[in-house]
């Protein structure tokens, strides 16, 4: 049963019902496969009033959340080139003005088409956010054999999550507004989240003087965890959500990295690329057969079984890139081991699932995991992405000290740092998984992760969505919610992953919501070697059966 939420009025739903019964015969005819079609927009114009948006002041009453309103900064018409596709637009740059004036503005932006569709789409964002996403650009895992939203004509919309990262610091790896209250509110619980959609739709609607038919939601990683966070804490804000890769527990995720960190630290620890790279190649070597063909991707990670001990150097001693030395072993297993913590903390997390690194993780990509350099104080660039968030969480989240040295700080017994940890967890560690206002309200959950995912655990995604089976039972669970875990695929298609994952969610998406037809038969290629694979429903994974080993008519979803 669909929503009939605030967004639009009976009046046009009902004028929309002819349209939307084509449309489900439509892909009920063509199959799964099929391309959702345009609609016509609803009642309204379907070019945006751009002239009309420049300096166009958002009152803070448009927002459900306290702001100290917002103002356009510019709106212009725009031509450019979106999926090969000469797309015109509106930019409108705004900014949402906040309560404490010491607090950075969270700066938002949308692209609002010509021949609009009647839908608007947000993007998540990634890491620690400061930067707005690209509004030309797919869905987390999107198809590249199909249109990106604004060139299907959404309203696409998104912001820099309430704050702006230092021109100097590494892509999405400064955290230095954590010092404020409200820009950590608006980052970590998901503030800016509900106030960019807010005024977005202010915006839509003064665009095109209607509200959307339907609003969706797409984010990886840090915006696959906002993707959760909106489905929480709204559940009537958005129609259909996509959440990719979810760093949902980040609080959780924090502690074991730092523990990761510390182990790394340690002298003689750190396995160079040579040995990451000796380690993931035995591991394929070993487990790549046992789904029915040598691919080079170990599809059932469950039954991949690897021994870092068969690679132990004489003595334990590090004799050079041909094996691991004790110590890199132990590394090696603290990283795909789960870590837990003895003591509470308010979220009532105990503890982080850890990595696959024994199951098939792409090693070639050191930069998303161990890094090529072992962390220390100052934090060096080359090591993993991890151990810099911690550095910046360290600094700015816990300490509020741009000059602690986070290795200094030991997750297994933080000391005087126990409350703050505790604190933030509140905000950090989204794991509401009573979901029922959000599949009550008819909203669609698609979850998806890539099973060598070195930087956010996939174990971790799958431990959420058995939350959620335990707390709604598997029958509601299933009217509204579906996960899928990618063999081979790694953390946002970074580098050269064993399989590049691209599935149209989208398209599957829209049917859910709007036709009430629910996904079946999905489909996901590698973008780089040119082979499709069934997506299958967890705990499903794709075992060969016969045929071209590239095709994924020649494999089945086991179990």
């Amino acid at each position: 049963m669909r929503r009939t939420s605030v967004r639009g009025t009976a009046v046009r739903r009902l004028g929309l019902l002819a349209s939307m019964a084509l449309l489900v015969g439509a892909t009920q005819v063509l199959g799964a496969e099929a391309t959702t079609a345009t609609r016509p927009a609803p009642p309204g114009r379907s070019a945006p009033a751009c002239g009309g948006l420049d300096g166009m002041e958002i009152p803070a009453s448009a927002m459900s959340l306290p702001t100290g309103g917002g103002r356009v900064e510019s709106a212009s018409v725009r031509t450019g080139l979106v999926s090969g596709e000469t797309i015109t637009y509106c930019q409108v740059d705004a900014d949402i003005r906040p309560v404490d004036p010491s607090a950075p503005a969270i700066k938002m932006r949308a692209a609002l088409p010509y021949d609009w569709n009647g839908k608007a789409l947000m993007f998540g964002g990634g890491g620690y956010s400061g930067t707005i996403p690209d509004l030309t650009g797919n869905v987390p895992f999107g198809p590249t054999d199909q249109p990106a939203p604004l060139a299907r004509r959404y309203a696409t919309f998104a912001s820099d999550s309430g704050h702006q990262q230092s021109p100097t610091a590494p892509p999405s790896l400064d955290g230095s507004f954590g010092v404020n209250d409200e820009a950590l509110n608006n980052f970590a619980a998901g503030d800016a989240l509900k106030k960019t959609r807010d005024a977005s739709l202010f915006l839509v609607g003064h665009a095109y003087g209607a509200q959307p038919a339907e609003v969706y939601f797409a984010g990886g990683s840090t915006g696959g965890r906002e993707a959760l966070v909106v489905a929480q804490r709204w559940p009537t804000a958005f129609d259909g959500v996509i959440s990719a890769f979810p760093a949902w527990n980040n609080l959780s995720e924090m502690l074991y990295v730092g523990h990761l960190a510390q182990v790394l630290s340690r002298p003689g620890a750190f396995p160079g690329v040579d040995k990451q790279t000796l380690l993931y190649d035995r591991v394929v070597r070993a487990c790549d057969g046992l789904d029915g063909v040598n691919d080079n991707v170990v599809s059932n990670p469950g039954s991949c079984h690897f021994d870092p001990h068969t690679l132990r150097c004489p003595n334990g001693t590090d004799a050079g890139p041909a094996c691991l030395s004790d110590t890199q072993i132990g590394a090696v297993i603290a990283m795909s081991s789960s870590f837990s913590w003895p003591y509470r903390i308010a979220s009532g997390e105990t503890e982080y699932p850890g990595f696959p690194f024994l199951s098939g993780a792409d090693m070639r990509t050191p930069f998303l995991g161990f890094g090529t350099t072992a962390p220390a104080d100052p934090m060096p660039v080359t090591s993993g992405y991890g151990m810099q968030f911690w550095d910046q969480w360290v600094k700015y989240f816990l300490t509020r000290d741009p000059h602690h040295n986070s290795l200094t700080v030991d997750p297994r017994n933080p000391g005087k740092w126990l409350a703050r940890i505790s604190r933030l967890s509140t905000i950090q560690d989204r794991n509401d998984t009573d979901l029922g206002a959000f599949a009550r309200a008819g909203g669609k959950l698609i979850m998806l992760h890539g099973a060598a995912d070195e930087l956010v655990a996939p174990r971790s995604t799958t431990d959420y969505y058995q939350r959620v089976r335990a707390t709604l039972g598997a029958g509601p669970t299933h009217s509204f919610l579906r996960y899928y875990v990618v063999a081979g695929a790694n953390h946002a298609n970074f580098g050269t992953p064993a399989f590049a994952a691209a599935t149209d969610s989208l398209s599957a998406l829209e049917r859910w919501v709007e036709g009430d037809v629910p996904p079946v038969n999905q489909v996901v290629s590698d973008a780089l070697h040119h082979r499709t694979r069934p997506l299958c429903e967890y705990p499903g994974w794709p075992r060969y059966r016969a045929g071209d080993p590239d095709s994924a008519s020649s494999f089945v979803c086991a179990r």
